[in-house]
């Protein structure tokens, strides 16, 4: 098992993919957090495609105007003016139209990347790009040439993201404050977009589209899953980048597979894991918060009895109109006593002050249904037990309205005063 682990990192292409894809992990990491948090995940996956039109334009110009061949900086020059070409034309469509963002995306980016699909096949004499190479990536063949690139794109976009920091945090979760405040946001969506250019742009010649838009999205999302602080949050999405790189490269490696794609598998396994772990947003610690959810309606069930007997309550006397085993109904109890709403005694329970005045909005609400089921019509035998499944149901002025429809009555129909 050692032998497995120290052999492939004494290889010098295992080295490279290594260092590469830890480069762009990093940076695709933290620039997808803000990717994440500004719901963009679809503009990152737009780019990579659209980039096509870009290298193939560059490769063209290259050897027809300068007769090099598979020139980098021409298409990567090229694949820069095509993602903020593509941007540019979705900004401006969603602004014209009646057409949402979205929407926009979906068309520009499907019609820029068969534009370079198109241009590839027409000029295939000149043109001579491996488009599974193009969507795969081969981070196993990657060239000096691709590291500096990488690198140096890695510098840019991270200074300009610890720069402006602040800047990019209060644009992404309250845009409308840092408009007041004066600073310029729609510039500043504009600087996040081109940062994600930059990165898919240096990025998919190694790593290819698919391993690109995962870089982007998937580390940043499994960081949000642990974190409620952007700076946490963006350092955890470069951990996971590289682990997810480093990973589904010995993924790669033991069960000779695609590197693109055990990276890709590698990174979703590790969000997965997560997703199952976390201690406040996973699937774990959701169950284990419903289990010990105490239903508001059993609350205010016992809060409602304890008021009508107008005395201190015994348990038994709640047992007998409260639905509920008895260990759950016991739970329910100790936590509204925690809640300041019934204070406990050796002779059971009596109501707070603050009690009272739930409980009186409970019976307030159940008396104006009763008022309400007999305008309408429902049979006296039946009033009871239907507003008492209605009284729960208080939301959005519910009980105001009915107030409000039946005239303001002080009385049900029973005769008891309505609080």
């Amino acid at each position: 098992m050692f032998e497995a682990i120290i052999a492939p990192l004494t290889e010098t292409y295992f080295q490279k993919a290594l260092i590469g894809g830890s480069i762009v992990a990093v940076v695709a990491g933290v620039v997808g957090c803000l990717v994440v948090l500004k719901r963009m995940a679809f503009l990152g996956d737009a780019l990579s495609h659209a980039m096509i039109a870009g290298v193939a334009g560059g490769y063209l110009v290259m050897k027809m105007l300068f007769g090099y061949e598979a020139h980098a900086p021409g298409m990567l020059l090229g694949s820069l003016i095509a993602a903020i070409t593509t941007v540019a034309l979705i900004s401006f469509v969603s602004r014209v139209s009646r057409i949402k963002e979205d929407t926009t995306i979906g068309i520009m980016y499907t019609g820029i990347f068969a534009l370079g699909v198109v241009a590839v096949s027409i000029f295939r004499h000149y043109i001579h790009i491996d488009l599974m190479h193009f969507i795969m990536g081969d981070i196993l063949g990657v060239a000096d040439s691709d590291l500096w690139v990488s690198a140096f794109t890695a510098a840019i976009v991270l200074t300009i993201l610890i720069l402006f920091f602040r800047h990019f945090q209060i644009a992404t979760f309250d845009p409308v404050m840092a408009a007041s405040i004066g600073l310029p946001v729609l510039l500043l969506d504009y600087v996040l977009t081109t940062c994600v250019s930059l990165v898919v742009v240096s990025a998919v010649s190694m790593v290819g589209v698919i391993l690109v838009v995962g870089l982007l999205i998937t580390p940043a999302a499994t960081a949000y899953l642990l974190c409620d602080r952007l700076d946490r949050m963006m350092m955890l999405a470069g951990v996971f980048g590289v682990t997810s790189v480093v990973g589904g490269l010995y993924l790669c490696v033991w069960l000779d597979s695609a590197g693109g794609g055990a990276i890709m598998l590698f990174c979703t396994l590790q969000f997965l894991v997560v997703l199952a772990v976390a201690p406040k947003y996973g699937l774990m610690a959701r169950w284990l918060r419903l289990k010990r959810l105490i239903p508001q309606q059993v609350v205010e069930d016992i809060l409602t009895t304890i008021l009508r007997n107008d005395t201190v309550t015994p348990i038994s006397i709640i047992q007998k109109y409260v639905e509920q085993e008895p260990k759950k109904l016991a739970k329910a109890l100790q936590r509204i006593v925690h809640d300041g709403f019934l204070i406990e005694s050796e002779e059971g329970y009596q109501l707070t002050e603050d009690g009272r005045k739930e409980a009186d909005k409970v019976l307030r609400a159940h008396r104006l249904w009763e008022a309400y089921l007999e305008q309408i019509g429902t049979p006296e035998d039946e009033l009871h037990k239907t507003a008492h499944q209605l009284e729960h149901i208080r939301e959005g002025g519910t009980v105001d309205y009915l107030d409000e429809k039946l005239g303001n009555p002080s009385t049900d129909p029973h005769g008891k005063v309505i609080p």
